[in-house]
C-alpha cells in the first residue's frame, strides 16, 4: 500500500536535505512550503503545494489522504515575537488541528536544541526529557510545539515525536557543531524510524549523531529503533584547524544553545529599539 506523507517547510535546509533521502518506491511525498519548490523530476512520486502553514483551509486540503505529517515549517532563525507567534506557534496548531480534522494519527514536530538553550553543558549527556530552558523567541516557540504535541496526543489520541534538532547539515560548519551535528543521513533514519514505531505516544528525543564528542541522550531515540551510523568526528581535523578549540568561556562551550544565549540574540532589545 502506497504511503503519503505530507511534510512542511520542505524548500527549507532540513527539508530540502530530506527529499531524496525520504524518497521510496511505496511512498508519496506531498511538498508543501509558502516558497515555491522545484517540480518533480522525472521518476520522482511527489506532490507540490505552496501554501501557509498558518492557513488553515489550504492545510486541512494538504492533510487530506496523508498516513503521516512530517512538521519542519517556520521560521529556523530568531525572530521578532510576532513572527515567532504567528509561523511557528500558530502554525503548528494549524498544522496539528488540520491533521486531526483530516483524521492523520501521526505528526513528527521539528524541535530544536534551543528549547533547552540555557541548560548548562554538563559533562554528562543532556536527557531528552530535559526541561524546557529556551534561550530565544525562536526556542519559545519549540517549547510551545512539544506542549502542543503533548496536548494533541492527550486529548485526541494522536501519536507526536518532537524531535530536538540539533544542527542538520550536510556536515558541521563549526566546533560546536563537532558535538550537535545530525547528518542528513541520520536524519532520514530517525525520521523513519519515528513514521514506523508502533503506537509511540508522546514522545521527545534528540536529533544528533552517534558523535564522539556528542552532548546529547541518544536513549529515547534507540528506542523508536533509530541507530545512527554517523559520526563527526570525520571532520574534526579539518574543523578544528579553521576554528581551533572553543573558548570554554565561551556561551557555544558553557551552554547548549551555545552562541545563541549570548547578547547578539536579545531579539526583544532591538525590537524595543534599544
Amino acid at each position: 500500500m502506497t504511503q503519503r506523507i505530507l511534510i512542511t517547510g520542505a524548500a527549507g535546509g532540513v527539508g530540502t536535505l530530506m527529499r531524496p533521502r525520504l524518497a521510496a518506491d511505496d511512498r508519496i511525498l506531498r511538498l508543501l512550503d509558502i516558497a515555491e519548490l522545484p517540480a518533480a523530476a522525472d521518476g520522482e512520486q511527489t506532490e507540490i503545494i505552496q501554501a501557509s502553514i498558518t492557513d488553515m483551509d489550504a492545510m486541512e486540503k494538504s492533510c487530506a489522504g496523508v498516513d503521516a505529517v512530517i512538521h519542519l515549517g517556520g521560521h529556523s532563525l530568531e525572530q521578532v515575537w510576532s513572527k515567532i507567534l504567528d509561523v511557528n506557534i500558530n502554525g503548528t496548531y494549524v498544522v496539528l488541528e488540520a491533521a486531526r480534522r483530516q483524521g492523520v494519527k501521526r505528526v513528527v514536530l521539528a524541535s530544536s536544541n534551543h528549547a533547552v538553550g540555557y541548560v548548562k553543558k554538563a559533562d554528562g549527556e543532556a536527557g531528552d526529557y530535559e526541561f524546557p530552558r529556551p534561550d530565544t523567541n525562536y526556542g519559545v516557540s519549540k517549547v510551545a510545539v512539544e506542549a502542543l504535541g503533548s496536548m494533541y496526543v492527550d486529548r485526541y489520541g494522536m501519536d507526536v515525536i518532537c524531535v530536538r534538532i540539533g544542527s542538520c547539515f550536510e556536515k558541521p560548519k563549526d566546533v560546536r557543531m563537532l558535538s550537535t551535528w545530525l547528518s542528513p543521513a541520520d536524519c532520514a533514519r530517525l525520521l523513519e524510524a519515528c513514521l514506523a514505531t508502533p503506537e509511540p505516544g508522546f514522545r521527545i528525543v534528540w536529533g544528533v549523531s552517534d558523535n564522539t564528542r556528542r552532548w546529547f541522550s541518544l536513549d529515547e531515540a534507540r528506542k523508536l529503533g533509530f541507530e545512527s551510523q554517523d559520526d563527526s568526528e570525520a571532520y574534526a581535523e579539518e574543523v578544528l584547524a579553521r576554528h581551533g578549540e572553543l573558548d570554554p568561556d565561551s556561551y557555544a562551550a558553557r551552554y547548549l544553545g551555545g552562541a545563541w544565549c549570548g547578547p547578539d540574540f536579545n531579539t526583544a532589545v532591538k525590537e524595543a529599539g534599544r
